[in-house]
């Protein structure tokens, strides 16, 4: 047998990953601010591309904060009380606290309007507003926190001297730390802190790990920004292993509450889908055409240019652009179609909780959906990222209706997730001083609904939901 070099012809199939279906991928996951943005570098490159017309260009990016503007925060020091505060009177009537529109968050009973559920989310000052409305009467108490609300530093912390504070508002130093005191465990918790250390604290002991030894970790915390371990477990008096894990805990805290809560991003979320019932009883889904970008192709200027450009590299600039303005344009609508599609089935199987609260809320997994509507999950998981709903229960994401299944107990059906955290916060509102319940029975009453589930799992819950453990509770529950 001879060898020797020879010519063969194959046929053989394979997927290549062409930049236009890595950018098709990319405006599948992206979100519709994302998506506008990148429409409109595309308008300006492309001559051949045009708005339709009604169509809105995407807003201007919001600016970014001075660095040096964003270390000052940091500095613990004096802050000047430079704000006028005559026009807060003791009886409270002066000050009025501005709440702002938006759905749902309780995924209460009722129905809420379209308007209302597809309103812009509420500002952190606005959302404080809210919390002193509700937990201060009216009177000398809701004027000290108003006042401090109007101090606030935009990482959260409160730099104000409040013996300066009382002096201004002609009280008692002990009333303004007492108002301060509560305020430091409205949501965000750690807010209205005066440092980093009592920030902390506030947050360690909402979780219920606050004890004397954390105590001595957060008075030693310039040792820890050095990195000294061996001093810290002299300081704290724990070996190694304990240390470790209490720097963990610290970790998992939120060192500067205030930051970040007003980010431009995530007070302009606007729905990608708008749903209504419709006269028979279902549900009509349309896309917001304000959010969804609109472009079109100007064939006839192609048609012109190309005639009258005698240049081989003029045509075949205006043949690649044509090409790409085809392809942006069929992108764009086969887009809209998937995400009509993912969204119609996931309304259709979530249909109990649309109607009658987070109680009927399914199982559900990218699995389901994509069998249903002949896709693939990695497509639906992308077309789930940074899409959302406008929804009788609130504007919603549409990850939020994707939960893990809890087993029933004798064979009873699979809960979701969600319904149990939801449970398990209801529990715990209903608890007097002396009815506090542990985790275990916690568990106990879950098991006798039919849920089985383990007490680390309600654990997990109960911290997801920044709720304090049972003897906290209690503790707090007896103090007030």
């Amino acid at each position: 047998m001879s060898v020797g070099p020879r010519l063969d012809l194959r046929q053989s199939q394979s997927l290549v990953m062409t930049p236009q279906l890595r950018q098709a991928i990319k405006l599948l996951h992206a979100s519709n601010v994302e998506v506008a943005a990148f429409v409109e570098e595309e308008l300006e490159r492309n001559p051949l591309l045009e708005r339709e017309e009604g169509s809105v260009a995407v807003a201007p990016e919001a600016p970014v904060p001075d660095s040096a503007e964003a270390a000052a925060s940091d500095r613990i020091a004096e802050a000047p009380l430079d704000v006028d505060l005559s026009n807060v009177q003791e009886d409270g009537e002066s000050w009025q606290p501005a709440s702002g529109p938006g759905g749902r968050t309780d995924f209460g009973e009722g129905l809420d309007s379209l308007e209302t559920v597809a309103a812009a989310s509420p500002s952190l000052r606005e959302r404080l507003a809210e919390q002193i409305r509700l937990s201060f009467p009216e009177g000398r108490e809701r004027m000290v926190a108003a006042a401090l609300l109007a101090l606030l530093d935009p990482c959260g912390r409160f730099l104000a001297e409040p013996a300066r504070v009382a002096d201004a508002l002609g009280c008692e130093e002990a009333l303004v730390e007492a108002v301060r005191g509560r305020l430091m465990r409205f949501e965000p918790v750690g807010i209205f802190a005066r440092d980093l250390r009592e920030c902390l604290k506030v947050q360690l002991v909402e979780r219920g790990r606050f004890d004397p030894f954390m105590e001595r970790l957060l008075d030693n915390l310039p040792l820890l920004a050095q990195r000294d371990m061996r001093g810290l477990q002299a300081a704290c008096g724990v070996d190694a292993e304990d240390l470790a894990e209490m720097v963990a805990e610290l970790r998992r805290l939120d060192p500067k509450p205030g930051a970040g809560a007003d980010d431009e991003t995530a007070r302009t979320v606007q729905a990608d889908i708008l749903m209504r019932p419709d006269h028979d009883g279902g549900w009509v889904l349309e896309l917001n055409s304000e959010t969804m970008p609109r472009v079109l192709v100007n064939r006839g200027f192609a048609a012109r240019a190309t005639v009258s450009c005698r240049d081989r590299d003029g045509r075949n600039f205006l043949q690649e652009q044509l090409q790409s303005a085809n392809w942006l344009v069929k992108s764009l609508e086969q887009r809209a179609n998937t995400i009509l599609r993912v969204a119609s089935e996931i309304v259709r199987r979530q249909d109990g909780f649309l109607r009658h609260g987070i109680k009927f809320l399914r199982p559900l997994i990218l699995r389901d959906v994509a069998d249903a509507v002949e896709l693939h999950e990695s497509t639906v998981s992308r077309v789930t990222s940074n899409k959302y709903i406008a929804t009788p229960r609130g504007l919603l994401e549409l990850k939020f209706f994707f939960t893990t299944a809890l087993g029933g107990t004798s064979g009873a059906e699979a809960v979701s997730a969600e319904v149990v955290r939801h449970r398990i916060r209801s529990l715990i509102q209903d608890e007097t001083a002396e009815t506090v319940l542990s985790d275990d029975a916690i568990v106990a009453r879950l098991r006798e609904e039919g849920v089985d589930i383990a007490r680390r799992t309600v654990a997990k819950y109960r911290e997801a939901l920044r709720i304090p453990s049972s003897v906290e509770r209690r503790r707090q529950k007896a103090a007030g």
